[in-house]
């Protein structure tokens, strides 16, 4: 059986990544955290770009592991009446996210441009890539927060299910990040090449997480894990 929580969780993930506002940036960032450039052909620092973006996804890893871990300690336990509530809570939070995203409804605080910047260098370059992974998990709106947050509001809805979320999101917000990181040169040309075409991911997503909030909000996530909701559609 699939778990479709999880599979939207990576999703998020990817599309984080992908978001016009981070993807434009990402290899020039972690070519400066580097210190090398990102047209640089050279074997070394190619490496040097790969290992500070692989620090870089662990630093981010980390802080959403332990967010997790916190929120799967404190749902697991909760009352069967009050996990009703939750969903209800959770599916509400999707939906609201996923009408920002496709830019039906607008969220004045996630539209304030925080991004981490480089402000002093740690004696490795790995630990300073590490720092500032960590501090892209929760500093780089609008972002990060809007589909994190319906990533959240997913974790509230299933209870005991948060590490794994926090977990499949990791993950696809990691492997874009890796992929860059080693061929930098020619994805900075991609980037280029598609920027403009980024914003209807956004969108796209946006619909998945309001579908997905509807579910959450009817506590009936358990029908797209099984599939039944298909049965039901063609028959």
């Amino acid at each position: 059986m699939i778990d479709i929580s999880i599979f939207v969780a990576f999703t998020a993930g990817i599309v984080s990544f992908l978001s016009p506002c981070i993807l434009p940036v990402i290899p020039g960032y972690l070519a400066y955290l580097g210190g090398v450039t990102t047209d640089s052909e050279e074997s070394g620092a190619r490496k040097q770009i790969f290992l500070n973006s692989l620090f870089f996804v662990l630093g981010f890893s980390v802080v959403f592991a332990v967010l997790g871990i916190a929120l799967n300690s404190f749902l697991v336990d909760v009352a069967s009446g009050v996990q009703t509530w939750l969903a209800r809570l959770g599916g509400v939070v999707i939906i609201i996210f996923g009408l920002y995203l496709t830019g039906l409804l607008r969220i004045p605080f996630l539209e304030v441009n925080k991004q981490i910047t480089v402000k002093k260098k740690f004696n490795s370059r790995y630990l300073t890539s590490f720092i500032f992974g960590s501090a892209f998990a929760a500093g780089w709106t609008p972002c990060v927060g809007a589909i994190l947050g319906a990533i959240l509001g997913l974790a509230i809805s299933s209870p005991g299910s948060a590490f794994f979320l926090l977990l499949g999101y990791s993950l696809g917000l990691a492997i874009p990040f890796l992929l860059v990181g080693l061929f930098a040169s020619g994805a900075t040309k991609m980037i280029t090449k598609y920027a403009k075409s980024l914003k209807y991911v956004n969108i796209v997503f946006g619909v998945m997480l309001i579908i997905i909030g509807v579910f959450a909000f009817t506590e009936s996530l358990a029908l797209i894990t099984s599939f039944e909701f298909i049965n039901k559609l063609v028959l």
